[in-house]
């Protein structure tokens, strides 16, 4: 089946350019048009693309002139690559795009990728569902420019005492402590700051909630980190897993 007229929303990676997926690369090396979020996509992705492929840098650009790009090359018969950071579902801003070609009639389909908070737990060699600590992982975000909805505040989901990521909100750590604080968790609760996962620059700290604002603060870390908050940053406290233990019967073991 040709790529041609098609657009491909392609999940990046949260850096590292051998953490697109293998179709996420394939997709790059057959585009004919690629437009990257160029203010968190590792440009070294764009290696991946053929000599003659136009690119275009969407940090720099609004939603109608990324539309316009992508209708222009439909017209022409070009395939698109629309390359967004991490993995586009998760605040990447791709919905408004695809009702917009809907609207148009231009078919397209998604490619995922891998996202911060993922890049983070193989930073930490963390696992986010230690049975017996937590078994659920919230992603959520402070409030910024991008409000959130009343009934996920942070308050609110810390009451769970999950394991949590949270995204966009480095630079607001004093307030998102207070607010952890308050909705439960306590202040000795292990907490975890990720910068810039899995790219060359990467740094990673291990704190505490009582201490998230004063780690930041030391390090100078301002933006473009996850935050991670729950016991099961500490790696203890578990139980095993029920799926390996000898008296546990699966469809492909019968008890020893």
């Amino acid at each position: 089946m040709s790529n041609a007229k098609k657009v491909y929303f392609v999940g990046a990676g949260c850096g590292a350019p051998d953490l697109i997926t293998v179709r996420g690369m394939r997709l790059l090396q057959q585009a004919d048009v690629i437009i990257y979020a160029g203010s968190l996509v590792n440009p070294e992705l764009l290696d991946y693309a053929k000599p003659e492929c136009d690119i275009y840098n969407s940090a720099k650009m609004t939603l109608d002139e990324v539309i316009d790009v992508i209708v222009n090359a439909n017209q022409n018969d070009k395939m698109v690559v629309r390359l967004h950071t991490g993995e586009p579902s998760i605040y990447g801003a791709v919905q408004e795009q695809m009702h917009i070609l809907d609207e148009k009639g231009i078919s397209y389909e998604s490619c995922p990728g891998v996202s911060a908070c993922f890049g983070a737990a193989a930073a930490l060699n963390l696992e986010y569902t230690l049975p017996d600590v937590s078994q659920s992982l919230i992603i959520t975000r402070m409030e910024g420019r991008t409000s959130v909805p009343e009934g996920e505040s942070i308050e609110s989901f810390a009451a769970h005492g999950a394991s949590m990521a949270i995204y966009l909100s480095a630079g607001m750590l004093e307030e998102l402590q207070e607010r952890l604080l308050k909705g439960g968790y306590k202040k000795d609760t292990c907490a975890a700051i990720v910068y810039k996962a899995s790219w060359p620059e990467e740094e990673k700290y291990i704190c505490t909630v009582g201490t998230l604002a004063n780690t930041a603060k030391a390090k100078n870390i301002t933006n473009l980190a996850v935050i991670l908050v729950g016991d099961v940053i500490a790696k203890s406290n578990y139980s095993l897993s029920k799926l390996y233990d000898p008296d546990f019967e699966t469809g492909f073991r019968k008890p020893r």
